[in-house]
């Protein structure tokens, strides 16, 4: 009896042990919750991440200030959500890895109203733009300057303001999220339709997964897990699309309505893993496409992308649950105590 005391005691001290060494890490979103970032959500609440032995804080972005890397760069977050000017980043010297692309496609668009005479990137000349980055949404710029604009031009036909304006009549078109907006003028019954990059072949990553060389070096296999369990998180809300908008709704984007979230999903499943594409591949033949489309030439590149992109083999070869390990633990730990309780029986 006491054995079995001692045994349950050694079970409680271990849990206890492995819950107090769960390392805590921070993702830093690009954005407010939405159904966006629900493979992060369902990783938390299905307990994915604790079974890799981490502690994540999700954190939802300020819409005044969306940029990720100062938090990344200075520590503040050690993982976050970017868009495909990441590599402008690196070419920069910005010290970040990109782990995976959830977006195989790029979500920004432009939106014109019906009647408008814009159909194909040429006839946004001599247009009203909202302004847009160089580096964020780039894409926009570059699908429009590949069909003969110039970056002056566009510049100069950029005003500040967004739907409200465009509502207006102030702007001939308006960029926007590809499930936000276009959703919004569909309920109000605003004709619209929607010229997107993806279209006109220019097929940039979009919401990449990335963190920082300083933390990669300092915990690779913390990176790792992270990767791993976001992943699993990602292929479970994929598989689950009810449950995903019911806990997304519930947990983190309770100012949406179910059916905005329902839109949301339906829209991203397929920019998230289209047919014959890996959930979060990245390809080099893809980032040197990107590249050419922001104007870097091969030996920019080729410095760029040393050590850019995220190598998940480096630590596959070994991979195990704290569950796992702790079972292994408690094998070991039970192997004396099973022993003398046989020698007790035999007498």
């Amino acid at each position: 009896m006491q054995g079995i005391k001692s045994l349950l005691g050694l079970i409680c001290l271990m849990l206890s042990m492995s819950a107090q060494c769960a390392d805590k890490v921070s993702l830093q979103l690009k954005w407010t919750h939405q159904f966006q970032f629900a493979g992060y959500y369902m990783a938390a609440e299905k307990g994915f991440y604790k079974e890799a032995g981490l502690d994540v804080s999700i954190l939802p972005a300020d819409p005044n200030h969306p940029d990720t890397f100062p938090k990344v760069l200075s520590g503040t977050a050690d993982f976050a959500i970017t868009h495909s000017g990441i590599l402008q980043k690196r070419q920069q010297g910005a010290p970040v890895v990109a782990l995976g692309a959830i977006l195989q496609f790029s979500p920004y668009c432009w939106m014109v109203k019906n009647n408008s005479d814009i159909f194909q990137p040429r006839d946004f000349a001599g247009k009203k733009l909202s302004k847009i980055g160089s580096i964020e949404n780039a894409e926009l710029l570059v699908m429009l300057q590949r069909a003969g604009l110039s970056l002056e031009s566009l510049m100069a036909a950029s005003h500040e303001g967004g739907v409200k304006e465009w509502l207006a009549g102030d702007l001939d078109a308006v960029q926007v999220y590809v499930t936000n907006e276009p959703y919004t003028m569909t309920l109000q019954g605003v004709g619209h339709r929607l010229i997107c990059p993806q279209k006109f072949g220019l097929n940039v990553y979009g919401d990449i997964l990335y963190t920082s060389e300083q933390f990669l070096a300092k915990k690779p296999e913390v990176v790792e897990r992270f990767y791993r369990a976001s992943l699993k998180g990602w292929r479970y809300a994929l598989l689950h699309l009810e449950e995903s908008i019911d806990v997304t709704k519930q947990h983190y984007a309770t100012h949406k309505s179910v059916q905005e979230l329902a839109y949301e999903a339906h829209v991203l499943a397929s920019y998230i893993q289209p047919p014959g594409i890996n959930l979060g591949n990245m390809s080099m033949a893809k980032w040197r496409l990107i590249a050419d489309l922001y104007g870097l030439d091969q030996d920019e590149f080729d410095q760029a992308f040393d050590g850019f992109m995220y190598d998940q083999q480096q630590t596959e070869g070994f991979e195990l649950s704290w569950m796992l390990i702790l079972a292994i633990i408690l094998s070991i730990a039970c192997v004396p105590l099973y022993i003398r309780l046989i020698s007790s029986n035999r007498r």
